[in-house]
């Protein structure tokens, strides 16, 4: 059984995600656009567009362009849309970089795309240069010894390279490697485009509305549905380079942001941080989770505190990244939303569909499905089929109005003498209890019940372990309560927000 999304499909243009977004920039080159949070330094329309012209300028007087890769490894701000799209608009593929890396994640990431050339700023040069001592590193910024990118600016570019928008690679990012060494996501223009297209439909987005961007703009997510949509939707982001709570809220409350996009991280801390209360958050019409699944009842507390709705969406950066989203003004408990347009899905079991109301692993078909990963022929049959399903690896269902629920990864799910066990469900009911900041659970080995769940929990002040195990009896079947409770300071999780379940010990 193929599930359709309930919109019509989308238009595929043709265009480069440059000229998407050039779109949304026409009309008032005095419009603010982009703003950076911590100084409050604006960017206009006029000068992105000019910005990106001059770079992609500069890029094509050195050969940079078609065939090209170049890494950009820097946190939110202005600057970082100017590279990424001047980049793009040379035709070249640019390479998005975590900028917490250590220096051999960079020099891996750096080898396997074939990047000649690392653009970041001056916190991360030491690490830049013990990533590729040979290899030439642009500033944004400036520091002795070192370029900066305004030498890199040259003649404006009147139009874009010419490029292949169903072929042609636009970005290079890396998936977040909880199993190996994280693989290149190779991901069109025309990926882009739809994409940006397509969360337009669902999500929405109107002009002159903005967003507080804390999602890092390395990670498709905050790429696409932040940066991009944003910009193509004549809106604009106020840029904040890594997430502070604090200045989160006064950004929101001051420009009055009518969607809060976050993942389940900030989530746990909107429902549950006493510092939310201190702020106006009148303004905020809906709360929108994405990148890891958020248990329904802390989503409820969330709209609840704030007085807003809080919806769900569902991707992942080999989708560019969003295949189902709620749409705006409506709202289902733990629902991922619906499908999006010119997008099919099915739920499959052991090779077969599954029936009504049957979990399985959710496969997507649509233009926003990657090209493949990177030089890894084998993982991107494993992924995709040769009619166009990838494989998420997510298991799911799907109500009768055409609503997707997200249960859990598969290769996390807990098999305890025979019963499944979705470590998401327990998280969820941790995060329910006054005492735990923070949850995460996994399964382990147990010679008579094959597996078995252990939590490890972020306790609030005063936490007794009893008082946790109390809770959880009273929301969870006795084969779901974790074997052991083990306090810690921090969850380990990705910079989207997933929980770093390898990283966690095999022991409480």
């Amino acid at each position: 059984m193929i599930y359709q999304s309930p919109y019509p499909p989308v238009t595929l243009t043709g265009e480069s995600i440059t000229e998407r977004i050039f779109r949304g920039l026409k009309g008032d080159p005095d419009r603010v656009v982009l703003i950076d949070g911590p100084s409050g330094a604006e960017m206009t329309a006029g000068a992105l567009a000019d910005g990106i012209r001059r770079l992609a300028g500069g890029l094509r007087a050195r050969g940079i362009g078609k065939g090209t890769v170049v890494a950009l490894m820097a946190p939110n701000s202005p600057e970082y849309a100017v590279v990424f799209h001047g980049i793009a608009y040379a035709g070249a593929t640019v390479t998005t970089i975590n900028p917490t890396y250590t220096a051999p994640e960079v020099a891996h990431e750096l080898a396997d795309s074939g990047a000649s050339l690392l653009i970041t700023i001056p916190a991360f040069l030491a690490t830049a240069r013990a990533a590729a001592p040979e290899m030439e590193i642009v500033l944004i910024g400036e520091a002795e010894g070192v370029l900066p990118l305004a030498s890199l600016m040259g003649d404006p570019l009147a139009a874009q390279v010419p490029i292949d928008a169903a072929k042609d690679v636009a970005v290079l990012p890396y998936s977040s490697g909880t199993t190996g060494l994280p693989k290149g996501v190779r991901l069109t223009h025309r990926n882009l485009v739809a994409n940006v297209d397509q969360s337009l439909v669902v999500i929405g987005c109107n002009p002159g509305e903005w967003s507080v961007g804390f999602l890092p703009f390395f990670h498709i997510y905050g790429q696409t549905v932040l940066m991009n949509m944003h910009l193509a939707a004549g809106a604009g982001v106020v840029t904040m380079p890594r997430f502070d709570l604090e200045l989160f809220l006064t950004l929101a409350a001051k420009h009055r942001t009518p969607t809060l996009f976050c993942a389940p991280p900030v989530a746990v801390a909107l429902a549950k941080h006493p510092m939310v209360a201190n702020f106006d958050l009148s303004g905020v019409e809906r709360f929108f989770s994405g990148a890891a699944p958020l248990g329904g009842e802390i989503g409820d507390a969330v709209a609840a505190r704030i007085g807003c709705l809080s919806v769900q969406g569902y991707g992942m950066t080999e989708m560019s990244p969003v295949s189902h989203a709620t749409p705006r003004g409506q709202a289902r408990q733990g629902s991922v939303g619906v499908t999006m347009p010119s997008t099919e899905c099915r739920i499959v079991v052991d090779g077969r569909d599954a029936g009504p109301g049957e979990a399985g692993e959710l496969w997507v078909r649509g233009p926003q499905v990657m090209a493949g990963y990177h030089n890894r022929p084998e993982a991107t049959a494993a992924t995709l089929t040769e009619d166009g399903w990838l494989k998420t690896g997510d298991l799911a269902e799907v109500d009768a109005d055409g609503y997707v629920f997200i249960r859990d990864r598969l290769k996390e799910l807990i098999k305890v003498k025979g019963f499944q066990v979705a470590p998401a469900e327990v998280e969820a009911a941790l995060l329910t209890s006054p005492m735990v900041k923070d949850a995460a659970v996994k399964g382990v080995p147990d010679d008579e019940a094959g597996e078995v769940p252990i939590a490890f929990v972020v306790p609030a002040e005063g936490a007794e372990e009893a008082a946790i195990r109390a809770h959880l009896a009273a929301c969870l079947a006795p084969y779901k309560l974790p074997r052991t409770i083990t306090f810690l300071e921090a969850i380990p999780k990705s910079a989207s927000g997933k929980i770093l379940r390898r990283l966690l010990p095999d022991a409480g």
